[in-house]
């Protein structure tokens, strides 16, 4: 069996990596650990850095960083209860990129934490994991951090 775990740096995805842990897994499972960084603008750049001067090379490499600890930080964690884990990093709409990777990696399931919003925020913000759900080539394993325990 083939999962991909999505995670971003929050505590859904903290919530989505135990509730993996405690499905019944059949012998030889595999889970690639897949972060999606998101396309950062000149704009972004320059509110996040609060003057113009901003290095946008060293942000992304940054974050890449960033994004690589956390996904390795992950993917320890699930080693060290005997998965087989790989990991992957990378850039572009997470709504689509988290579906493709699914798509050409073959992926039997996607387990993905959900932020929970609703209603207005979901309309301004959208929603990954109902992306996820709709477009996905598998099934999708939405966790939410009530049911996560």
């Amino acid at each position: 069996m083939k999962i991909l775990l999505a995670v971003d740096d929050s505590k859904f995805s903290v919530a989505a990596a135990k509730a993996l842990l405690r499905l019944a897994l059949p012998a030889g499972t595999v889970v690639r650990v897949l972060h999606v960084l998101e396309p950062v603008t000149v704009h972004e750049g320059l509110a996040m850095t609060g003057y113009s001067g901003v290095n946008l090379k060293g942000i992304l490499k940054t974050g890449r960083e960033s994004a690589q600890e956390l996904v390795t930080k992950i993917a320890e964690q699930l080693r060290g209860k005997g998965l087989k884990v790989t990991t992957s990093v990378v850039q572009g709409d997470a709504r689509g990129k988290i579906v493709d990777v699914a798509s050409k990696w073959k992926a039997d399931l996607i387990v993905i934490g959900s932020h929970g919003r609703g209603g207005l925020g979901r309309f301004l913000m959208g929603s990954v994991s109902s992306a996820v759900v709709r477009h996905a080539p598998c099934s999708v394993h939405v966790v939410r951090i009530g049911s996560a325990g």
